[in-house]
């Protein structure tokens, strides 16, 4: 199967590329190697009438293109303000610095699902290579599905982007390759908890503090997507880097006492989920919000360690950028 574009991740940056590139009259097929759209963008259902979100958690706007997405979302009641400000669990109170944190009705992949309406997607399949051709791309996925195309966007996270390309032998300028090395990711290990009984988080329920190891802690139920009380935890990355290969009853042992605290008397932790992400926040970005390789037929990456900002709204404009890029080199190659 030919299509003018293909793109590898079907997260937020490869669905915002898709969109700008079929808006733009391109044909576009985008792979995935997960069960569902959406990447971080993740939301696990937990029993009957749990869930939880548990990759992004919420996302900021101070991009005037995000915004206008984010006032058709609210429109629409599928976005929402979860709040404007979190307490770092050194008081109860919560110190607003009065800039929106939205969340999503369902949960974040709700948002994801929403935006892939349209879009030629197949996920559960793993790309294992890719090759340069006289006119563009041919990609191989795991079960030995074949695809070609005129232009290229990689929005997997940078270290399995370089993976890819350096064993399927595509040469990258000496410029391009130095540039994509700088770019560093630390990792997450998550806890998805359900609890019997209440707790006690501060407005609007959550505690995000940078200075421990366990910075992260939110109620899903008070964050408004489950009628159950499921807490989500994130370890921060020097912890998580420490303890990657740790057994799973001593990572849910530290995620656990992270959370006791805010359980209310008489409430108890009756399961925790455990979910690791190797490349969960991008530490050292590229300030571009996307780069468009040279030497090579149109290739762009794309992703949040993109333009500086990380997060949804990073992974958001850099689709956006990548997208733009590759329409008009198309454009430039007629």
């Amino acid at each position: 199967m030919a299509v003018d574009v293909l793109i590898v991740g079907a997260g937020l940056s490869g669905i915002m590329a898709a969109r700008t590139l079929l808006e733009r009259g391109c044909t576009v097929r985008v792979i995935d190697k997960g069960r569902s759209v959406g990447g971080r963008l993740a939301t696990r259902r937990v029993g009957e009438n749990g869930l939880a979100d548990h990759g992004a958690q919420f996302f900021t706007v101070r991009n005037s293109t995000l915004q206008r997405f984010v006032d058709r979302w609210r429109a629409l009641d599928l976005a929402y303000v979860w709040g404007t400000g979190w307490s770092d669990g050194s008081v109860k109170r919560t110190v607003s610095d009065g800039h929106p944190r939205y969340a999503v009705r369902g949960g974040m992949n709700k948002l994801a699902k929403h935006l892939a309406q349209g879009i030629d997607i197949s996920v559960d399949r793993l790309v294992v290579s890719v090759r340069e051709r006289a006119e563009g791309w041919a990609l191989e996925d795991s079960d030995g599905n074949a695809c070609e195309s005129r232009g290229l966007i990689l929005t997997p996270p940078m270290p399995e982007t370089l993976e890819l390309l350096t064993a399927s032998g595509v040469h990258l300028s000496e410029d391009d390759f130095a540039e994509l090395r700088r770019i560093r990711f630390g990792p997450c290990l998550c806890g998805i908890h359900a609890v019997n009984g209440d707790v006690d988080l501060p407005e609007p329920g959550a505690m995000q503090n940078f200075q421990s190891e366990v910075y992260w802690v939110a109620d899903n139920q008070a964050k408004g997507i489950s009628n159950t009380t499921i807490i989500t935890s994130h370890a921060n990355a020097k912890f998580s880097r420490q303890n990657w290969d740790a057994s799973e009853a001593d990572i849910i042992r530290a995620l656990e006492s992270a959370v006791q605290p805010f359980l209310k008397r008489g409430a108890r932790i009756v399961q925790t989920q455990l979910k690791k992400w190797r490349y969960s926040v991008p530490l050292t970005t590229h300030p571009q919000e996307t780069l468009l390789a040279s030497d090579l037929p149109p290739l762009a990456f794309a992703g949040d360690a993109f333009g500086g900002r990380g997060r949804v709204e990073g992974a958001f404009t850099s689709g956006l950028a990548a997208g733009t890029a590759m329409a008009e080199a198309l454009a430039s190659a007629n």
